[in-house]
């Protein structure tokens, strides 16, 4: 088992304990958090507590993450672009219309059924039996650059860097309009939508900071194809960020009612390059997932080549 230790801060008071883990370790569910303590593996100054215990300031927090158990899903032969691969982890360059992680009533043909088999089950286990090896994710529709941990070091490592910041994310997307600069940043806190629970959005009271940088790459008549960096991390945000400046996702379906004139499934967004000081070397290393051949056709196509 693994322990986790850290001491509540104060503009943590108040919140509730699994709210409060969650925050601190952003790699972890909601759910996955509420079974560790309801299993008796959380401690508030060396008392169990329950996931409605609400911290106070100099709190000291013990997690106890448990042992890996073997998850009831099928390992499958599914065939993985594999960008890079070691003993800590492997690079994979995710393809459209594959759900990174299993969820209830949808328990195969996910990232992880597929690397399950290729890694023979030598998978960190830290984000519960659901997610083995995943540390981060991206959305069902979105292709490129995932990491997959192969160990709970190289995950515990992995989700630091993440928390701190640290990793290298750039993103290639193709949205609606004409862009008047040819660079910016949108610094906007992203949380639930208040009244729809499967969506984001901008949410001054309640949500996370959450920082993007774009700039663009190629202008056209009606829309623009950019680059954006993440500074943060969070769910949907670059398709948040981007409507929320007038220039939504080609293709989303969900941040936009706008109709796209092309055959697409969802929305036109790329996870290109991901960089990282190696847990195990030490060094910077950077990986790169070329576009995809549907990505590359339609920018042919919006040429007009």
């Amino acid at each position: 088992m693994n322990e986790v230790v850290f001491e509540i801060l104060p503009e943590m008071e108040e919140e509730r304990i699994d709210k409060c883990i969650c925050n601190y370790m952003e790699n972890l569910s909601r759910s996955y958090v509420q079974k560790v303590i309801k299993d008796g593996n959380v401690f508030v100054n060396d008392s169990l507590v329950k996931a409605n215990y609400k911290v106070k300031v100099d709190d000291r927090v013990k997690f106890i993450i448990p042992d890996s158990v073997e998850p009831d899903i099928p390992a499958q032969d599914i065939p993985l672009d594999i960008l890079y691969e070691d003993a800590d982890f492997l690079i994979v360059n995710k393809p459209k219309n594959m759900v990174v992680h299993p969820a209830p009533g949808h328990y195969e043909g996910t990232l992880v059924n597929a690397v399950m088999y290729h890694c023979k089950g030598a998978l960190s286990g830290i984000n519960g039996v659901m997610r083995p090896g995943i540390v981060h994710r991206i959305d069902k529709d979105t292709t490129g650059s995932i990491i997959v941990c192969k160990n709970d070091e190289a995950h515990n490592a992995i989700a630091e860097l993440l928390k701190t910041h640290d990793i290298t994310r750039k993103y290639r997307a193709i949205v609606y309009g004409t862009m008047k600069e040819e660079q910016g940043t949108v610094n906007a806190p992203i949380g639930r939508h208040p009244n729809d629970r499967k969506r984001m959005a901008i949410n001054e009271k309640n949500g996370k900071r959450a920082v993007t940088h774009y700039r663009v790459l190629e202008q056209f008549d009606q829309y623009t194809y950019i680059e954006c960096q993440l500074e943060t991390g969070r769910t949907h945000q670059i398709r948040v960020h981007m409507a929320s400046i007038g220039h939504p996702l080609l293709g989303d379906t969900v941040y936009t009612s706008r109709k796209a004139p092309f055959h697409l499934e969802g929305q036109v967004l790329h996870a290109m390059t991901i960089g990282f000081v190696h847990p195990g070397s030490g060094n910077y290393v950077e990986f790169e997932a070329p576009l995809p051949d549907y990505f590359e056709k339609l920018l042919n196509v919006i040429r007009g080549t």
